[in-house]
Order: C-alpha cells, then structure tokens, then sequence
C-alpha cells in the first residue's frame, strides 16, 4: 500500500511549550523538498503523549494540508 521513504516528523514546540505551526509547516516543507514520499505526524518521535487531543488533530491537520 505505501512505498518509499517516509520522515517521521518531529512536532515543533515554542519556548513557551505550544505547537509552533509556522516551524511545522517549514520542517514539512524541507522534507517535500529533499524528495521524501510522505510523513509521519504524531507517531514516533516521542511527543505524542504530551499533546491534548485538539493539539493532536491540529497537527496532523496542518501536515495533511502542507503537503
């Protein structure tokens, strides 16, 4: 079903601890430029438990959008 490589993503965080959105967008934005099939929001770097469920969906929202 899925093929290539894909860049588990890391959620980007402000010093003040929320989702910094804009470092989101440009982190997927480097990925899309170096050629990679496809990312992983929210899955495998760690930070996932520290989201509340509307960080959660609002990131994986900002990654379906960028790419």
């Amino acid at each position: 079903m899925f093929e290539g490589a894909y860049t588990a993503i890391v959620t980007p965080f402000t010093k003040d601890n929320r989702v910094d959105y804009v470092k989101l967008k440009e982190l997927i934005e480097l990925q899309i430029q170096g050629g990679m099939d496809g990312i992983v929001p929210v899955g495998t770097t760690g930070e996932s438990p520290t989201l509340d469920n509307e960080e959660h969906k609002k990131v994986i929202e900002t990654a379906v959008e960028t790419c």
